[in-house]
């Protein structure tokens, strides 16, 4: 008997209209920031271009990638580009831990030696970043709850906002307590802030990419879910990964009792999806087996 294989689709795709509309507000943004840092010698400016800077590229990827997922599955391209959105959050995330690390460098070395400031160019431009990047954090936030992708996107507007608010408070410390260390000092708060929101980003689309069974979905009790029908003598060689953010796979031999039939196997088939469908799963692909010498292990090292 050959594979069965059930599989129910609830994709959300995304539209990327407002990712599109929040690259053009930070492309604008940037440029902003990177004239006035350079003018003022602010770092934290600087620093905040940066994260600017990444946020576009970060930004652009996204909405590719968001393209991209919405293709058709093709003969060659069998999962079509589902994976598209995971590759994203990947990159975008590592791409947030780099530039913090460097962005903590930098300032270590201002911090030993501190620079005046031009504050009242500092206080100007961290006040134009916290509008734009406030309105694209708004744009973003209904489709950050989507799916991963977008999540990552809206991590990096949403950093750029706070990190835009620490430079405004650091120019107003500048301008009247002229407190030039405290430039630095903002620049590695924003960093270290950047590596806390990156890293579980960086850890769940990594998890994904490396076809990790889903935390929330335990094996075990899937197999002793299955194992209570009657008919069935164990299920073994067991594969559960997540392809993308709506969709979780499993695939697994089941041997029977007796030498049972295709229209007996079906009838088990709808019983035996809806066990393994209540743990989360809605792509299904069951092998049945009867006295097939093989490994009989839950799991098994293909």
């Amino acid at each position: 008997m050959g594979n069965h294989h059930h599989h129910e689709h609830s994709h959300q795709h995304v539209d990327g209209k407002n990712l599109g509309y929040s690259i053009v507000l930070n492309v604008v943004i940037t440029l902003a920031q990177v004239i006035g840092g350079f003018v003022s010698g602010s770092l934290s400016l600087l620093s905040d271009a940066l994260h600017n800077f990444t946020d576009v590229v970060s930004l652009i990827i996204s909405w590719v990638a968001n393209k991209m997922a919405g293709r058709e599955a093709s003969y060659n391209r069998t999962f079509g580009y589902k994976r598209a959105e995971i590759i994203a959050a990947f990159v975008n995330s590592l791409s947030l831990v780099v530039i913090a690390i460097l962005i903590i460098k930098e300032a270590v070395e201002r911090l030993i030696e501190p620079q005046k400031v031009e504050s009242n160019l500092v206080i100007i431009l961290a006040f134009v970043a916290i509008l734009g990047n406030g309105l694209s954090v708004l744009l973003m936030k209904k489709d950050s709850q989507k799916n991963m992708n977008m999540k990552s996107a809206y991590l990096h507007l949403l950093t750029d906002m706070l990190a835009s608010v620490a430079v405004l408070v650091g120019g107003l410390l500048m301008k009247f307590y002229e407190i030039y260390w405290v430039d630095p000092l903002l620049s590695i708060i924003i960093a270290l802030y950047l590596i806390y929101v990156g890293y579980d980003l960086l850890k769940s689309s990594f998890k994904v990419l490396m076809l990790y069974t889903p935390e929330d979905i335990k094996t075990k009790e899937i197999v002793k879910s299955v194992c209570e029908i009657p008919e069935v003598k164990n299920i073994h060689h067991i594969h559960i990964w997540q392809l993308n953010e709506v969709e979780v796979h499993l695939e697994a031999h089941i041997d029977f009792h007796e030498d049972i039939s295709l229209s007996k196997f079906d009838e088990l088939l709808v019983l035996i999806e809806e066990k393994i469908k209540y743990f989360g799963i809605n792509h299904i692909n069951i092998q049945p087996e009867f006295d097939k010498p093989d490994a009989k292990d839950i799991i098994v090292q293909d």
